[in-house]
């Protein structure tokens, strides 16, 4: 917000001669381990997730028969198969597949996962790439997947050539299943890590719901003061454990209204508290009814690498109208005695933290707490822009960042929604460039140069979604951005919104490792941020193309040239910069909303 507006590797036999004659010793030749690679005899050692995959006899690479997966919705139809390999040895795999976002990869190397993808393939492709097995690699996982919402691919011929690995042992039952404090909707568990398993299905009702690399998993998307019963199992390369014993938790009670106490579909705004422009100071009790969340703009650093945060009321000299500190304080008792939200906003244009050092991170936590505490108020939200985040060179993986101003600030706000508890809100309002950017160019920059913004709220957001009550990406200030169809999309119209809601909603690519996807947001995660008014930033969207851009998210109807891959009725709703320009503009934006029929 501103506050003016992959090459083959073939190993073979070499032989020793003794200097005694002609005895030499071998070593075991590589092998195709791959088991039903052709899939002459059906899916036999092949599992595909949620029954999208099925065998067909045309087209075909090789044999009779190949993999045809569909991927539909939020499944990107992943059929995977799990070999037995040995420690410190090097493999290649590779497949023939046809089809648009093919991938062909291998998990659970020990060293460094391995996968290789074409965009693009008519007809029959060849894939291939390398990798080597760590110190304590037992058994890796093979996959082949398409993408979100695309059509069927094709796969066929695969192999894994290398050494063969010893006969894996299906695990043992997990032992000593916990549950932590749940929430109205989500349930922590816990169990003893097992020996020799590589990930764990958790189980809920006997129906399996999600799938843990590690001992340790939330459970979401549960109803509010219901009985749940929870199991897992272990999972390797030979097979399922047994189902372990069950734990039964209720949630408590919920207030009725999803997500942090918001409505079902809500309204977003910022209110500029601490400084004054051309819309003019409002406040607090001036604030109309239809705003849900208040953002108060902005809590500001002493400086860009202290950590340290404060707030003040804009000074009488600036505002003349400004209320007094106590008048302040009251007036956000009486929002939220209305059932309103109020947080604070870190950042904005000209508020950039980095938090690259411990040092930095726990004044920054210790710094917001006085705040949320002074004022009463509910939560925080992060408004980080310019250079405040940053990737590394080697950052690839979203799930496993290391640059230290992203690695501190997940800490601090894991530490922060600890501290308050479940009831914290958590938003943020990235710019475009941090998120749906990452779709082409995570960690690198799009006019030749290397730019380690893009794509940098990628790990943040990730680290958090089972924290983060809303995100509100920017979709203003902004250049054309491409969409999931290939196509650029320019700020001010239905089909922008659409395109990059489309993609927080149904997930992407991330650029930088083609196997790293994006996974989706839950619809209630996500509002779509404007500006109010045409004086509040660049992408101002009429009224009609903001209804029209709700009417396809939340209906599929009214959609223009961008086709979506689900209609989400359950999407929050919108955020603007901000309420102050909105009664500039005569409270357009949120008289606007007010009428929107959802449904």
């Amino acid at each position: 917000m501103d506050r003016t507006s992959l090459r083959p590797f073939a190993a073979f036999a070499a032989a020793l001669l003794t200097l005694g004659g002609l005895t030499s010793a071998a070593h075991a030749a590589d092998t195709d381990l791959a088991r039903n690679g052709g899939f002459e005899a059906g899916l036999d050692g092949w599992s595909c997730s949620a029954g999208s995959g099925t065998v067909v006899t045309a087209p075909v690479h090789g044999g009779s028969k190949a993999l045809q997966a569909t991927p539909a919705g939020s499944d990107n139809a992943r059929c995977v198969q799990t070999v037995a390999v040995q420690p410190d040895s090097t493999y290649t795999l590779s497949g023939w597949v046809r089809g648009g976002y093919v991938h062909l990869g291998a998990a659970g190397t020990g060293t460094t996962d391995v996968s290789t993808w074409t965009r693009s393939a008519p007809d029959w492709q060849r894939l291939t790439t390398t990798f080597r097995t760590g110190a304590a690699t037992r058994a890796v996982t093979l996959h082949t997947h398409g993408w979100y919402g695309t059509g069927a691919y094709h796969a066929d011929d695969i192999s894994l050539v290398g050494p063969g690995g010893d006969p894996v042992r299906t695990p043992a039952v997990p032992a000593g299943l916990t549950a932590g404090r749940p929430t109205a909707t989500t349930v922590p568990l816990t169990w003893s890590p097992v020996t020799g398993a590589t990930s764990y299905h958790v189980y809920r009702g006997g129906t399996r719901v999600l799938t843990a690399t590690g001992p340790s998993a939330t459970v979401t998307g549960l109803a509010p003061a219901t009985p749940y019963t929870f199991q897992v199992t272990a999972v390797n390369a030979a097979g399922e454990s047994g189902l372990s014993p069950g734990v039964t938790v209720t949630t408590p009670p919920g207030d009725g209204q999803p997500g942090g106490g918001l409505p079902a579909h809500a309204l977003v705004g910022y209110l500029h508290t601490s400084f004054a422009n051309g819309s003019g100071y409002t406040r607090m009790a001036d604030v109309p009814d239809s705003w849900d969340v208040i953002n108060l703009a902005f809590g500001e650093p002493t400086s860009v690498t202290s950590g340290d945060i404060r707030f003040a009321l804009c000074p009488p000299t600036e505002c003349p109208n400004v209320e007094s500190a106590a008048e302040f304080k009251a007036a956000v008792k009486a929002k939220q005695a209305a059932g309103k939200k109020v947080l604070i906003s870190i950042g904005g244009q000209n508020g950039q933290v980095q938090l690259a050092t411990p040092a930095a991170r726990d004044t920054f936590v210790s710094s917001v707490s006085r705040i949320i505490d002074e004022y009463g108020l509910d939560g925080l939200d992060i408004d980080f822009e310019g250079h405040s985040l940053s990737l590394n060179a080697g950052d690839t993986d979203f799930r496993n960042p290391t640059s230290p101003v992203v690695v501190h600030l997940i800490s601090a706000l894991k530490t922060l929604k600890a501290e308050y508890g479940p009831d914290f809100v958590l938003t943020m309002a990235p710019e475009t460039f941090f998120v749906q950017l990452g779709y082409q160019f995570y960690g690198s920059g799009p006019w030749g140069g290397q730019d380690p913004r893009a794509g940098a709220y990628l790990p943040v957001i990730h680290a958090l979604r089972d924290a983060l009550t809303l995100l509100h990406v920017q979709d203003y200030n902004s250049g054309p951005i491409m969409g999931l169809d290939n196509q650029y999309h320019s700020m001010g119209t239905a089909d922008f919104h659409i395109a990059m809601t489309d993609m927080l909603l149904t997930g992407f690519p991330v650029a930088g490792n083609a196997e790293r996807f994006f996974p989706p947001l839950r619809p209630e995660q996500v509002a779509i941020g404007l500006p109010a008014s045409p004086q509040a930033g660049n992408g101002h969207t009429a009224p009609a193309e903001v209804n029209k851009a709700l009417d396809c998210l939340t209906r599929t109807v009214n959609c223009g040239t961008y086709r979506t891959h689900g209609a989400w009725p359950g999407l929050r709703g919108l955020m603007t910069w901000s309420v102050n320009w909105d009664r500039f503009g005569g409270w357009e934006f949120s008289r606007n909303f007010d009428a929107y029929r959802w449904g």
